[in-house]
């Protein structure tokens, strides 16, 4: 009888353990979606914009420096940057160094 008793008791612990594992596995699944997730959709977005990045596009760096793009290459990883209004002071920077386009310039800004 003694031994009937503690193969009983095995079996609870079995479920406790799964038990265990059923707060865990929702923990990280919210962890998943109130972190990760938002985390890929912003980086996917972020490198959309500086796929789209083109010339004469307003950009401020993440230094805090605005410009206008000048030349860009889709293959390149550097863009350059007018940082003066005659344009005569070009700044080269890694198109990862781009924080945001503020907006693109018309041809009727430039003439």
């Amino acid at each position: 009888m003694g031994f009937l008793t503690f193969a009983q008791a095995d079996v609870p612990a079995a479920g406790g353990i799964i038990a265990m594992l059923v707060p865990l596995l929702f923990m990280l699944g919210v962890f998943y979606f109130l972190l990760i997730r938002p985390q890929r959709q912003q980086e996917k977005r972020r490198q959309e914009m500086l796929k789209a990045l083109k010339k004469n596009d307003k950009v401020v760096t993440i230094g805090g420096i605005h410009g206008v793009v000048a030349n860009i290459r889709p293959d390149d990883e550097v863009v350059t940057l007018k940082v003066d209004e005659p344009g005569k002071v070009r700044m080269k920077v890694s198109r990862s160094a781009i924080s945001r386009i503020e907006s693109a310039k018309t041809d009727q800004e430039q003439e």
